[in-house]
């Protein structure tokens, strides 16, 4: 067992208006799922935090655009229902068994 998360494919290439999804299976035994992208000339952008196939946090760019269905004992996917020009980026998912508490000041 290679103790990686698998992102699939690894290259997308779509038209205008098109649907697309790429795929992320979490190494095993992790239930929390994270999807970002990076914009060329950009920072990496947070998109959402999924934990046992329920999406916990996410922002508004994701609502608008994005779909992250991860039905049980299946990769997690991150779909498009409409490409853009301005959705050109690397989309990147990572896993992770816990997360952290964060506490703000």
């Amino acid at each position: 067992m290679d103790p990686e998360v698998i992102q699939s494919p690894g290259h997308l290439l779509t038209g205008k208006g098109q649907k697309a999804k790429m795929n992320c299976v979490p190494i095993r035994g992790h239930i929390n799922v994270y999807w970002y992208r990076k914009k060329p000339e950009g920072a990496f952008e947070f998109l959402a935090y999924l934990k046992n196939q329920d999406i916990v946090e996410d922002t508004e760019v994701f609502q608008q655009l994005f779909l992250a269905p991860w039905p049980q004992n299946s990769p997690c996917s991150l779909e498009f229902n409409s490409t853009k020009a301005a959705d050109s980026a690397l989309y990147f998912c990572a896993s992770s068994q816990s997360t952290a508490l964060h506490v703000s000041s």
